[in-house]
């Protein structure tokens, strides 16, 4: 159930355990994704209890459990039950205010509603940070560097995310293009070739039109990256690295709407390492861009004590 780029609990660590269940869970079916919800509804619980308790619960049966206790990528059941106690162990210590599954009540006063948002942001970031795959973040900083040009593919409010990620590698010297309407994405990936990077953005992993185009450019020999919550997602079948994040929805904020936090985490990420690898480069474009548009900004007037920076001109009105 593995994909290349992700890690297993193993390599990850045991306290990542849980978000590497939640980014399996499209891929699961039938008895392994009952317990599997079991397990996500009540960790608490699940941390506690026996395998026959968790196969009751389930509606499966011990050695179900046990399968699925292979399928996640852990040794057996203790380890299991360690991982998931490990990780509620973690967020406890972390302060989060909020546990796992909060979410924003219709009623809820607005200073809670900010406190709910904060908890659920920060823990995300917190998780996605933790499982992401540094080794392939590398590996993606090392082709854009060498990529004779670089395509974003994306759809919806994903497209918007990766168009601020363009604009600030072109911004330092990287010929970057955004495409989300499905014509021009393909049209654009059918020109690249080996040497060229192709990045797609997809929450779900299964928007048609995002794992098209991505399919589309690494026919054609890109190196192929996909951004998505879910390893076993169909994007993740078309991606020659997977960078992941760890985002759970809530009831007013779908699953897309909760992750741009952590979808801006790993792309802050990747443009840095970018910018790292160029840094003369960078430096250079950086300032030649920042000049270019300096006359475009209202210069600062310092407000008169007593009074208003409008009232302190003697060429204004009053």
């Amino acid at each position: 159930m593995l994909v290349a780029g992700s890690a297993s609990p193993a390599e990850a660590g045991t306290g990542q355990l849980l978000v590497h269940l939640r980014s399996l869970l499209p891929g699961l079916a039938g008895a392994l994704r009952q317990v599997a919800n079991v397990i996500l509804e009540d960790p608490a619980w699940a941390s506690r209890a026996t395998i026959v308790e968790l196969a009751e619960r389930s509606g499966t049966s011990p050695a179900t459990v046990t399968r699925f206790c292979r399928t996640l990528g852990v040794a057996g059941y203790t380890e299991l039950r360690v991982g998931i106690a490990t990780e509620i162990g973690r967020a406890d210590q972390a302060g989060w205010e909020v546990g796992i599954g909060a979410d924003v009540l219709p009623t809820d006063p607005i200073d809670r509603v900010l406190r709910t948002l904060l908890a659920v942001d920060v823990q995300a970031m917190h998780e996605t940070a933790a499982a992401l795959d540094l080794s392939a973040v590398d590996a993606v900083a090392d082709a854009v560097v060498a990529a004779r040009r670089v395509d974003f593919y994306a759809a919806g409010g994903s497209a918007a995310v990766l168009e601020d990620q363009q604009l600030r590698m072109y911004r330092i010297g990287i010929a970057t293009w955004t495409w989300a309407d499905v014509h021009n994405g393909l049209t654009s990936a059918a020109l690249l070739g080996p040497g060229d990077v192709a990045i797609a953005l997809s929450h779900s992993g299964r928007t048609t039109e995002t794992v098209e185009m991505l399919a589309e450019a690494r026919r054609h020999g890109a190196t192929t990256v996909a951004i998505t919550n879910f390893s076993t997602s169909p994007i993740a079948d078309v991606a020659d690295h997977l960078l992941g994040t760890s985002v759970r929805e809530t009831a007013f904020r779908a699953g897309a709407m909760s992750a741009r936090h952590s979808q801006f985490l790993v792309l802050d990420l990747l443009y840095l390492a970018v910018a790292q690898r160029t840094h003369e480069r960078s430096t250079e474009a950086f300032a030649r861009t920042a000049d270019a548009v300096a006359a475009h900004r209202t210069p600062y007037e310092p407000r008169a004590r007593g009074g208003s920076a409008r009232s302190a001109d003697p060429q204004r009105g009053a």
